[in-house]
């Protein structure tokens, strides 16, 4: 029960204080209380908690709204807090059967229902001007678009970080279930309210090492049992037995209408190796197409790494400028893109994304490993390479787009590249840095001795020591009946986004293997349905590279340094690139 606004005094908002002051956020506007734990009734009867952060100000500004699963503690008032102290109203609920809130919590299921009901509760507060804004990353990114699937009129602006708007796509987009994310996450919510924040932020950190033995599991509904303390939730075995993400029963975990609805300003915030990094570039293409204000930055982060200084500098940059519902301004930023560059460590500003002089560039799958401009001849000895994949010894992941604190995000392959069932093509050292930035994408010609298999691909930068360290990467699975066993199939496969520099002396790489386990849920080579079986049957690919079948990896490639002329030119690999030899967009 709410006991009245307060100052914000208990130990943990000391702490929450001290993590503001080290955002360099910018001065205080004004001092705040916090009035915690008012009920909010729901349309059928139940009552959501939530904390409300007020700016003691005569000049409040408008509210903002963030509905949450994880609690109201200090992880979340680190956002709310300095929100307040710069004269915005915050309203820190959480979600339906979590931290307080009655119900029962069932991912995507109440969000729009619930986020309606608690705004036509703050229409009946006498501190609420009328203008609103929804702010938050991940799982409240989600409530924020199925709250914008009928945006209420008060909706002015939205800022969301690693943001998802379709949870099915997020489970199954690719064919493969997206079994560590998906068992961490379900962890995360299985035992959230059992341990303190000490303990829980302890098993976050060592989640790969806990979660491992059960993600081994078969059948693939075994994994549940890595879920200790309070158990797996119903909703994890129920997704195991819906594996096409076109059935109806995901109909719930959507808010994809909302990218069609929403007419306010909205600023996405996201990293290359995000787990949502595709939803949250199909969000910014398709606001951007509407003719909606969208901002858009893209840093080098996983799920878990999000700079959260960063994301709340350029939410209260974007509130500033659009939540009092004017928006005839340029808007809180020069450029409506900024993008960090890998390979040179650098921020970019753009008007776009991709950019718009981004060109295609072919590199051909040769024999003996190697990736080359030219399409094979037909002299070539060698027309195909083969690797087998064993659903029981599958192919490890290492990094990419992982929610995982020590593991995520890009990593040395060295290791993964010496199994004998990954294949490596790499090119020559290049003579000139070349610069991608766009979706790279693998053109494949494969002949495969089974008709149910996982094909995953990986671009790598391989430096002037040898180490192979992932850029992108993606997977995509061939169901039986698709393609008749041992017929030579095409498959292309879009990588995701990257804006990347693959410096002087280094060398571009494309991985191929049979799959990224525990990350994805290993293909078991059968018809049956994984959720209930241990059958294993392999499969043996054979990648073509032939003048009849030119399997390719396709960069999109930008500045004064195509890949043609990185590659004619012998590289002169013991020379330290100067500024003059980088590509000449590399100037911001």
């Amino acid at each position: 029960m709410s006991s009245g606004p307060r100052p914000p005094r208990r130990p943990a908002d000391l702490l929450t204080a001290a993590m503001s002051r080290s955002m360099r956020l910018g001065p205080k506007r004004n001092k705040i209380t916090v009035e915690r734990a008012l009920r909010v009734p729901m349309r059928d009867g139940t009552f959501l908690l939530a904390d409300h952060y007020a700016p003691v100000t005569r000049e409040p500004r408008p509210t903002v709204l963030m509905r949450c699963p994880y609690g109201r503690g200090w992880q979340y008032a680190i956002m709310a807090r300095p929100l307040a102290e710069r004269g915005y109203h915050v309203l820190l609920q959480s979600s339906r059967g979590t931290f307080g809130s009655g119900g029962t919590f069932r991912p995507g299921s109440d969000e729009a229902s619930d986020g309606q009901d608690t705004v036509g509760w703050l229409r009946k507060q006498d501190w609420f001007s009328r203008r609103l804004a929804t702010v938050g990353p991940s799982y409240l990114a989600f409530s924020a678009w199925a709250l914008a699937l009928d945006p209420p009129p008060e909706l002015t602006a939205m800022a969301v970080f690693i943001s998802p708007h379709d949870l099915a796509a997020a489970g199954f987009g690719h064919g493969p279930f997206e079994l560590y994310n998906l068992l961490f996450w379900t962890d995360v919510m299985a035992n959230e309210e059992h341990f303190g924040g000490i303990r829980m932020t302890w098993r976050t950190i060592t989640a790969d090492r806990r979660l491992a033995s059960g993600a081994n599991r078969l059948p693939l509904a075994a994994t549940a049992a890595a879920v200790d303390g309070a158990g797996a939730p119903t909703w994890y075995g129920e997704w195991m037995t819906h594996p096409d993400p076109s059935d109806l029963y995901w109909d719930g975990y959507r808010a994809s209408d909302a990218l069609r609805q929403v007419t306010v300003p909205t600023l996405l915030v996201t990293g290359f190796q995000d787990f949502f990094i595709e939803q949250t570039m199909q969000q910014y293409r398709t606001l951007r197409d509407r003719g909606l204000t969208v901002g858009l930055t893209v840093g080098p982060w996983a799920h878990l790494s999000l700079d959260m200084g960063l994301a709340i500098r350029e939410t209260l940059a974007w509130l500033d400028e659009f939540a009092d519902g004017e928006q005839g301004g340029r808007g809180a930023r020069a450029q409506p893109v900024r993008v960090w560059t890998s390979g040179i460590g650098r921020w970019r500003e753009l008007p776009d994304w991709p950019p718009a002089d981004a060109q295609d560039e072919a590199l051909h799958l040769q024999g003996g490993g190697e990736l080359a401009l030219d399409q094979p001849v037909t002299s070539t000895a060698m027309v195909a390479t083969t690797f087998r994949y064993d659903p029981a010894d599958p192919t490890p992941s290492v990094g990419g787009r992982l929610m995982s604190v020590r593991h995520a995000g890009s990593r040395d392959n060295a290791v993964l590249e010496a199994r004998p069932d990954v294949l490596t093509f790499t090119t020559a050292p290049l003579a000139a840095a070349v610069e991608v930035a766009g979706v790279p994408s693998v053109d494949l010609y494969v002949r495969s001795d089974n008709d149910c298999f996982d094909i995953f691909a990986r671009l790598c930068d391989v430096d002037r020591h040898g180490r192979s360290r992932n850029v992108t990467d993606q997977i995509v699975r061939l169901l039986p009946g698709e393609v008749p066993p041992g017929d030579i199939h095409r498959v292309r496969l879009p990588l995701t986004d990257v804006s990347h520099v693959f410096k002087l002396g280094h060398r571009i790489r494309l991985q191929l293997s049979g799959g990224a386990h525990p990350r994805f849920a290993r293909n078991l080579g059968i018809a049956e349905n994984p959720a209930i079986t241990t059958a294993m049957s392999g499969v043996t690919h054979h990648v073509q590279h032939s003048p009849q079948h030119p399997s390719a990896l396709v960069l999109p490639v930008i500045g004064g340094n195509t890949l043609r002329a990185a590659l004619r030119t012998p590289a002169v690999s013991s020379v330290v690139p100067t500024a003059a030899e980088e590509p000449s967009r590399l100037t911001t």
